[in-house]
């Protein structure tokens, strides 16, 4: 059974049905404790590398490139293969972010990335 991929902002309220959440920002979200952002593991590792998500800036101009740009990242980065394989078995997991924007944002690639990724 493949694990329920979903995405939530940081700072939306932990509910049940979150399942497993993951922190996929290199940053911490800021002005949240941890106690707030009640993550079960901060994958820093998995959000686009620091010179993509300055380019990106959240600028919806760029948007396509970047989803291009950073699906590159993740098939060249082997962190993603070891996240799927350590979470295959979960049965849902949300990927907490906290841009401001909530359909310009790397959740939104890497949700899409690792559903297809779970199901392969």
């Amino acid at each position: 059974m493949k694990p329920a991929v979903h995405i939530k902002r940081a700072y939306e309220p932990q509910q049940k049905e979150d399942g497993f959440r993951v922190l996929v920002d290199r940053l911490w979200p800021r002005g949240l404790t941890k106690e707030e952002a009640a993550v079960d593991e901060w994958a820093k590792e998995l959000a686009p590398s620091n010179e993509l998500r300055k380019w990106f800036g959240h600028d919806p101009e760029r948007w396509k490139e970047f989803q291009q740009r950073y699906k590159t990242e993740l098939k060249e980065n082997p962190a993603v293969k070891e996240f799927i394989s350590a979470h295959k078995n979960k049965k849902h997991i949300t990927l907490i972010y906290s841009a401001k924007d909530e359909a310009h944002n790397q959740a939104v690639v890497l949700k899409e990335y690792l559903a297809h990724a779970f199901s392969a």
